[in-house]
């Protein structure tokens, strides 16, 4: 069975024409996934849609959150991409953790939640520090809700301290930054297949 990879982009950009380094680093890690035979679906832009504050699966007329979230469940990978703001991860990417606190009441007759079996992985960019509390942020609230983390887990990218360059800006991909990308890629499809194979028991 192909496994497959949902990337989505935290920008605070809510307009997909606005060139963003989330989409950037997303796309290092695209290609990274799709060498290790992992089909990778179409970025989503999460700021582009309407995701209301809340902790349930539905919030309501016009919340566009359930539909988003069938589509990370349909998948074996979730790549969790955003930015740097203040030296901590973003607010959209904080609003997709939120909603997936529902997940603590939506297990199955196991106590499993609807995540499990299933892997997890980050996309950081940002100038100056933060990359290193942001993924311990994200990872922490994901293995909260149910995800799986593999080893070497967070691909990021940070710019020079006071500094204007922006990681779509560069030329080339830093060679570390591409190590890192393929890491990710091979330890969490090794990870998603044996979960395929040998499911959680809860």
């Amino acid at each position: 069975m192909t496994l497959r990879a949902i990337p989505l982009n935290c920008t605070l950009k809510a307009d997909p024409s606005q060139a963003s380094s989330t989409d950037a680093m997303l796309a290092v890690l695209g290609k990274s996934f799709a060498s290790k035979g992992v089909e990778v679906s179409e970025v989503v832009r999460v700021a582009a849609l309407h995701i209301p504050p809340g902790v349930t699966s539905d919030e309501g007329k016009g919340d566009e959150w359930p539909a988003l979230r069938k589509r990370i469940l349909d998948h074996d990978i979730l790549i969790l991409g955003g930015p740097i703001w203040m030296g901590q991860v973003g607010s959209v990417a904080k609003r997709v953790l939120e909603r997936m606190d529902a997940f603590l009441s939506e297990t199955d007759d196991a106590g499993r939640m609807p995540s499990y079996g299933k892997v997890a992985v980050t996309a950081i960019v940002g100038n100056e520090d933060g990359a290193h509390f942001s993924a311990a942020q994200i990872f922490q609230s994901l293995n909260d809700v149910g995800w799986t983390i593999p080893p070497v887990a967070s691909c990021y990218w940070v710019g020079e301290a006071m500094g204007s360059v922006d990681f779509k800006d560069l030329k080339k991909t830093p060679d570390k930054v591409q190590q890192t990308a393929d890491m990710v890629a091979s330890n969490a499809a090794h990870l998603a297949e044996l979960l395929q194979t040998s499911p959680y028991p809860g």
